[in-house]
């Protein structure tokens, strides 16, 4: 009899951590040049506010452009969002299905069988748009057993620098205190991804990034003085980790770092992915109709599509993005609350089980 009980209860235990249908969101797809391609979104950053940025981007390329689109989220076992749960990945097999990724992960320390569907999209060469953190997407531990800890946040071997082409390194521009004005580079003006697109602006500050020698720049950023877009550029002096030792600092503005560039690597596993990476992308940056119309022909440019001339990327909901700031997410959401018709609530305020996340000042 005990024994039966035992069974029971660890049947239940096992149900319990069993992924759910509920455990993220789908958007079935209205007609549109993206019929037929599934792209899958993965969220889970402690600062950005992915959870709240990326459901908005795949309401509009779903409504708007015909893509199936679904959402993963990082949850607490109780099925609310938890971004600071850095090792829940439920529905990662759905990324078997995927013709594309876009992400914005944080951190991450993802248990082996979710790194293991996300390697083998990459494997089977699906084109990946990578948004703020991303470079950064996983650290485990020096102690972890992971079969995949050597695709933690620095190195060769790194995540971000084997697929976006560049890792964390620093801020350019302090978060808070200056925003990013999008400049787009010279030589990228007549690239598909950029069609239609003009304005660029972010509240977050630019990143210190040196990408790969096969990535194309598309735009750059400007540091500006202050958190408005009519602000002018700032004219502090900083220098570059790339600096020999005893260079003096320079202009912070006067060859502004990458903020969007794309590349076609041949992957390790010898397959060929096409990648847009931007530094920008929290939740207050999608508000940029010109970042989320670059985004968006991304997605198009990635899957072998003809972009549009003007992509139409107005909201399909409401949309109030949270301010990002460590831990400061709505509590007590789930993925339901993102469904199509619906707008977050402003407030929840259920405690999450997961110790809160520390960042060093002014993010990363």
């Amino acid at each position: 009899m005990k024994s039966i009980r035992l069974s029971v209860v660890l049947l239940g235990c096992i149900l319990t951590w069993t992924a759910r249908g509920g455990d993220w969101i789908t958007y079935d797809p209205k007609t549109g040049p993206g019929a037929g391609k599934h792209l899958v979104f993965l969220t889970g950053d402690e600062e950005y506010r992915s959870e709240e940025g990326l459901p908005m981007l795949a309401k509009i390329l779903s409504q708007r452009h015909g893509f199936k689109c679904t959402v993963l989220f990082a949850l607490d076992e109780d099925g609310t969002i938890n971004p600071n749960n850095n090792k829940s990945a439920p529905g990662s097999e759905l990324l078997d299905s995927a013709d594309g990724i876009i992400m914005l992960l944080r951190f991450r320390q993802w248990p082996d069988d979710a790194m293991k569907h996300l390697l083998g999209a990459v494997q089977r060469g699906v084109p990946i748009i990578g948004l703020r953190t991303a470079t950064h997407s996983f650290r485990f531990p020096a102690a972890s057993t992971s079969l995949y800890k050597q695709y933690s946040d620095k190195g060769t071997n790194s995540f971000g620098k084997k697929i976006f082409g560049e890792e964390w390194i620093n801020h350019w521009g302090w978060n808070g205190q200056g925003a990013t004005r999008g400049v787009i580079d010279p030589s990228a003006k007549s690239d598909p991804v950029l069609r239609g697109v003009t304005d660029i602006f972010g509240d977050t500050g630019v990143y210190e990034v040196y990408p790969t020698p096969d990535s194309m720049i598309l735009v750059r950023g400007l540091v500006l003085k202050g958190m408005k877009p009519t602000d002018p550029p700032a004219e502090t002096n900083k220098r570059r980790r790339t600096d020999p030792p005893g260079e003096p600092a320079k202009p912070i503005n006067e060859l502004p770092m990458p903020i969007v560039w794309t590349r076609t690597p041949t992957n390790e596993f010898g397959t060929v992915n096409r990648v847009l990476c931007t530094t920008m992308g929290a939740a207050t940056d999608l508000q940029s109709e010109g970042l989320r119309r670059l985004i968006v022909n991304g997605a198009y440019w990635g899957l072998g599509l003809e972009v549009p001339a003007m992509a139409d990327v107005r909201y399909a909901d409401d949309y109030q993005p949270s301010a990002y700031s460590a831990n400061r997410f709505r509590r007590g959401i789930t993925p339901a609350d993102h469904a199509l018709g619906q707008v977050l609530p402003q407030r929840k305020t259920t405690s999450s089980t997961q110790p809160p996340a520390k960042l060093p000042p002014g993010g990363q």
